[in-house]
């Protein structure tokens, strides 16, 4: 199969029943996908397909052939700064352990995208999702207002 993963075409040979999180770090050797509960529960291995955010421990790898996948480690930019969702995690403390970040930070990535100013109950509503068993969320929710701001900043506006 071939796929584009974080802007670069990848190949990999892979059984039917093998998962895309399987493929992701095991094939492709991108560990930054975290398998928590293996169900599509936790949310840890949330990854972008398409810009959109999938469970990858519930997408079998061949149906993705030919598509786009964004891992944890392709929301960096080019020159590897961080992107303003993994700024604001990171300054608003919003992670402990960072077992459930990556699938956050992938998930956050979409929310704003789909909608660069959300409410409270917005935010919430977008992160229901994940789970986190460290944080109690607050710091998580600060986050992502943080980085609609820092969005919003860099593309010239206000939030």
């Amino acid at each position: 199969m071939s796929l584009t993963v974080n802007g670069t075409v990848r190949e990999a040979t892979v059984p039917a029943r093998r998962l895309l999180s399987d493929c992701l770090r095991h094939e492709l050797g991108l560990t930054g996908t975290h398998v928590g509960c293996e169900h599509g529960v936790c949310g840890c291995c949330t990854v972008l397909l398409d810009g959109e955010p999938v469970r990858s421990c519930l997408t079998f790898a061949v149906t993705v052939d030919g598509r786009e996948i964004t891992t944890v480690e392709g929301l960096a930019g080019p020159g590897g700064e961080l992107s303003p969702v993994q700024r604001a995690f990171t300054e608003c403390h919003a992670l402990q352990c960072g077992f459930c970040t990556p699938g956050f930070l992938c998930t956050v990535t979409a929310l704003l995208r789909d909608n660069p100013a959300p409410t409270e109950d917005e935010v919430l509503e977008g992160i229901s999702g994940n789970l986190c068993r460290c944080t109690g969320y607050q710091n998580i929710v600060k986050a992502v207002h943080r980085a609609a701001e820092l969005t919003a900043e860099a593309e010239g506006g206000a939030a």
